[in-house]
Parts: C-alpha cells; sequence; structure tokens
C-alpha cells in the first residue's frame, strides 16, 4: 500500500513539474518564430 502512495505522488509531482516545463518549452519557440513572421510579412517591428 505504501508504495503504490509513494508511485502516485511521484507521478502527480511529475506531471504538475512537467506541464509547466513543456508550456514553456513550446511557448517561447512559438513566440518568437511569430515576431520573425510578421516582422517579414508586415514589416512589423519585433518589439511591439
Amino acid at each position: 500500500m505504501e508504495f503504490i502512495v509513494k508511485f502516485l505522488l511521484i507521478i502527480f509531482i511529475a506531471v504538475v513539474g512537467g506541464l509547466p516545463c513543456l508550456y514553456m518549452a513550446i511557448s517561447m519557440p512559438a513566440v518568437l518564430i511569430w515576431k520573425v513572421y510578421r516582422k517579414v510579412k508586415y514589416h512589423i517591428s519585433i518589439w511591439d
């Protein structure tokens, strides 16, 4: 019983820590690509 509780706790901690990490790993390049795309297509400043 104790093993199951520890296992579930480890799984929970991995999910709680992994989701924000995945979000940042995907969103940062996406924002940079979007800014470059707008710069090339619409000649908008990257800093806007």
